[in-house]
């Protein structure tokens, strides 16, 4: 999946989630195409969605504002949306303040493990 030249990524769909590897730049020149395909993948569904940003190069505020709006967007639907991460990324969420509004994991397998927790 190229959606950009600056960012690349794979999709792999389970049974109730779908998960994203992306690698490259999610910054302003990437943001609008990256937000308008994920958004029509979580359309498509499974509803929940974990996007593996631990080989994301660098990500600005635009990149962060299209997670924001995926992780409302996925909510609004029903579904939830995790972010595994790498430092860089961790420290440019925490920046802003997002880390409790985004579900930053460190591994796909925390992600996951996150789906499958009961609600409270």
């Amino acid at each position: 999946m190229n959606l950009t030249v600056s960012l690349r990524g794979t999709r792999e769909v389970k049974d109730t989630y779908q998960i994203f590897r992306l690698t490259g730049l999610l910054d302003a020149f990437s943001e609008p195409t990256f937000r308008k395909v994920i958004g029509e993948y979580i359309d498509e569904g499974p509803k929940h969605v974990i996007l593996v940003l631990s080989q994301i190069d660098f990500i600005d505020s635009s990149g962060l504002g299209a997670l924001v709006q995926l992780v409302k967007k996925a909510k609004t639907d029903g579904g939830s949306l995790q972010i595994v991460t790498n430092p860089r990324v961790t420290q440019t969420v925490k920046l802003v303040r997002l880390e409790n509004f985004l579900s930053l994991q460190n591994t796909v397998e925390d992600a996951v493990a996150q789906l499958e927790k009961p609600k409270s």
